[in-house]
């Protein structure tokens, strides 16, 4: 099945009420389920180059690679999870080196960095791999959860019991990341495995819409929403906007719109041959 069939994909985004430039990246393929999101940090536009350089890396690299021919195992379910793990992790990493590089040759660039989202479907799953605070929920029978866990200070505020959840609504650490892309030589992307069901909406966001509204207020509307995307992602720009857009706002959603499971077994080998000969 051509991917496009499975998924509508939709993004949107814009520099807020405040910022005078938008230091977001985002980017996707609907054809190869690929998704990227970079929320860029860094003095007088280096943020917009580091995360520019995230998005380019990471949808070049992986989208040559499948065009290549690279694929999933189509025979082993585990070997497939991992092969797409190590592609979302590896390419992440290829990023990291290249802001790394360029901040260390040009003194302009110096510390730039960027979060990073990036979501690769296949096979009726998702892989999703990130670093920092830029943030990948889902919306399944009409409920939210996030699939990812900041990297941040707030977050580990949070996990030692320092503050509860609703203290962190209003504290002034927010945007103090503790994993970012390009700051280090070398940076240890999060990557995870999730099943895809038929009707999930996935949100992939930067900070800037989740500091603004509240994950009720998101989950309201994509429910509200979900029959016409460009409408909701319009929608949930619009309500970081109103209330203050205080940061740069990107958001890219994902509806699933069929199965799109591999074939396996003897048929696989079957259709293999079958292009082969092609």
């Amino acid at each position: 099945m051509n991917m496009t069939q499975a998924l509508q994909v939709v993004a949107q985004t814009d520099p807020g009420m405040v910022r005078s430039h938008n230091e977001d990246s985002v980017a996707f393929d609907a054809e190869l389920g690929l998704v990227v999101l970079a929320d860029g940090m860094g003095g007088y536009n280096a943020g917009e180059v580091a995360s520019g350089i995230a998005v380019s890396v990471t949808m070049t690299e992986i989208t040559q690679f499948l065009q290549a021919g690279g694929s999933f195992s189509a025979h082993d379910e585990a070997h497939g999870a991992e092969y797409g793990v190590a592609l979302i992790g590896d390419n992440i990493c290829r990023a990291n080196a290249s802001i790394y590089h360029a901040a260390n040759s040009q003194p302009q660039y110096a510390g730039m960095g960027t979060t990073i989202v990036a979501a690769l479907f296949y096979d009726n799953r998702v892989v999703v791999g990130h670093v920092g605070d830029s943030r990948m929920y889902r919306l399944r029978d009409d409920k939210l959860s996030l699939l990812t866990r900041d990297h941040s200070f707030l977050q580990e505020q949070i996990d030692s019991g320092v503050i509860t959840q609703a203290e962190a609504r209003f504290s002034r650490n927010k945007n103090l990341v503790t994993r970012a892309v390009g700051i280090d030589e070398e940076v240890e992307p999060e990557v995870h495995v999730h099943d895809v069901r038929v009707g999930d909406i996935y949100l992939l966001c930067s900070d800037g819409l989740n500091d603004m509204v509240d994950d009720e207020e998101i989950e309201n509307t994509l429910y509200a929403m979900q029959s016409n995307l460009p409408m909701a992602v319009e929608q949930l720009i619009q309500m970081a906007n109103d209330m203050g857009g205080r940061d740069n706002v990107s958001a890219i959603l994902i509806k699933v719109l069929a199965d799109f499971s591999e074939p396996r077994g003897w048929m696989a080998s079957l259709l293999t041959r079958f292009k082969k000969q092609a």
